[in-house]
């Protein structure tokens, strides 16, 4: 985890991180910038996690790093699913949950076999066009998870 991540981020912390991190600009070669990035952290942190990025839908870039399992893919799809609905990070929505003294499993409706809140996946936002995608880390705890993303987004921005 970064020495700026705190493992519980306020909504307004987790908003001003997204609204920090959006994109001029978001290529097949960013992709594989960003993937190999987070690659490069995990590998030098020993994280056991599985790495998605995904743009309008297409998968551009997976990797399942040692130590990681399919149960790992299952959770980058329902935390990528949340980004999908909701155009927010998966943490920033289970964190309006958790501000209201609710969760998002009893709150939302949704399918938890299908959906999940928990930190690890992040909107790809483009200046002039949204939320074209996602990039998402599972494997860690959800807070350090998430906190891995934007790491990597802050580097890969710079």
């Amino acid at each position: 985890m970064s020495n700026t991540a705190k493992p519980h981020l306020s909504v307004d912390e987790i908003i001003a991180q997204e609204t920090r991190l959006t994109l001029r600009r978001f290529t097949h070669d960013d992709a594989w910038k960003l993937g190999s990035l987070l690659v490069e952290m995990a590998h030098l942190r020993e994280a056991p996690v599985a790495i998605d990025i995904r743009r309008n839908g297409q998968q551009l870039f997976h990797a399942a790093l040692a130590g990681s399992s399919a149960d790992n893919d299952a959770w980058i799809d329902r935390k990528r699913r949340v980004v999908e609905r909701y155009g927010e990070s998966s943490y920033l929505v289970g964190a309006r949950h958790r501000a209201k003294d609710t969760s998002f499993e009893d709150s939302s409706r949704l399918d938890p076999d299908r959906y999940a809140a928990h930190g690890g996946s992040f909107p790809i936002r483009v200046e002039g066009a949204g939320v074209i995608g996602s990039v998402t880390v599972s494997g860690l705890p959800q807070a350090e998870d998430h906190a891995m993303v934007v790491e990597a987004l802050e580097r890969f921005t710079t």
